[in-house]
């Protein structure tokens, strides 16, 4: 397989780019994609076998049960960047490892409802949470150790928006090819 067409498995939705200039329609967009990432991830996966689940969605990518359950820890992550955010004066975050975290056994054993289910209650809180912010709170930001880098809570809308839909399409994309 070429460099290009692993790369296109790899980011099917392209890259996140956070646009210069961001609306409250933009922001209300990302919110409602977050809103209904656990459902679009639960029919992404439905029916789809132990065996389909041990697929990885590209050569060399996570199976598709690491996926989900790197999206539930990824987006554990996010809701507690946001809440630091919003509560401290430019807290520096602690990143992690999600690969290491993806190889751990959980990632690579357990059922995937554990996270689908984490994710319903986790997103009904984050959602609640962003809905309610002032222009003040979505201005707020943490920053991230990798380079120092100021994240506001409005970029980290966008970013999670986008890794929601970016992994979504890594399952969907699997699921087209493999005729699922």
């Amino acid at each position: 397989m070429e460099n290009t067409e692993i790369k296109k498995l790899q980011y099917p939705i392209g890259h996140f780019v956070y646009p210069n200039n961001v609306s409250q329609r933009t922001i209300e967009e990302w919110i409602g994609i977050l809103e209904e990432l656990p459902e679009e991830l639960d029919n992404s996966v439905k029916n789809l076998t132990n065996e389909q689940l041990e697929t990885p969605y590209r050569p060399g990518g996570w199976t598709v049960r690491q996926l989900v359950h790197h999206i539930a820890d990824s987006h554990h992550h996010s809701y507690t960047r946001f809440k630091w955010a919003l509560t401290e004066n430019e807290p520096l975050i602690k990143a992690y490892e999600e690969k290491d975290w993806s190889n751990l056994f959980d990632a690579k054993i357990a059922p995937i409802q554990l996270s689908v289910s984490y994710l319903k209650a986790l997103h009904a809180k984050l959602v609640y949470l962003l809905k309610g912010l002032s222009e003040e709170e979505l201005n707020k930001y943490y920053i991230h150790p990798d380079g120092n880098v100021k994240v506001t809570v409005k970029e980290n809308i966008g970013k999670y928006a986008w890794h929601s839909q970016h992994h979504c399409a890594h399952i969907t994309g699997l699921r087209n090819r493999k005729g699922w």
